[in-house]
């Protein structure tokens, strides 16, 4: 959403509405209590939260039940996880989605040719992981392994690759 970088602080609730409908709800986890605690703020700020639950937790035990979501979006967070982490991660996505639900994943992506500033970012995760916390993943290739069926792939670039990934359940 746009809102939460407006210039001013000024929040475009519309599209937030119009994301969520009128009845829906928005749920976000996070290990840190500091970063939820800062998105909390930030919401709150933007006048968004209203309908929204924020909560510590681990997303390789999710705390919500089985089919109770119709969609859910990462960024920037898969990479994150260790190697043998990712497919229970995306396991728990799959067990919270609602048959036909949507997931939406943008992580820094291994596909395409490597270039210069790939090598250096992977190798900067290998040898200092506190400096460099994740690493590129095939996020495609990760959703289909979890049983996902994925619908739409782009590959963007800022000075990485991005993969952004719809698949449904």
């Amino acid at each position: 959403m746009d809102g939460f970088n407006e210039p001013g602080g000024r929040a475009l609730t519309t599209d937030y509405d119009e994301a969520i409908g009128p009845k829906g709800h928005v749920y976000g986890i996070d290990l840190s209590d500091r970063m939820r605690d800062f998105a909390l703020a930030t919401l709150k700020q933007a006048g968004l939260a209203k309908r929204v639950e924020l909560r510590c937790g681990d997303a390789a035990k999710l705390p919500y039940k089985a089919a109770s979501f119709d969609a859910i979006f990462t960024s920037f967070t898969l990479e994150l996880f260790d190697t043998p982490e990712i497919p229970r991660v995306l396991a728990e996505c799959r067990r919270v989605l609602r048959p036909g639900g949507r997931i939406v994943v943008v992580a820094v992506s291994k596909e395409g040719k490597p270039g210069t500033v790939l090598r250096v970012f992977e190798w900067t995760h290998r040898h200092f992981p506190n400096l460099m916390d994740c690493r590129p993943i095939f996020v495609r290739r990760a959703l289909e392994a979890a049983g996902l069926v994925v619908k739409r792939t782009a590959i963007k670039r800022m000075w990485v690759p991005v993969e952004v990934v719809l698949a449904v359940k």
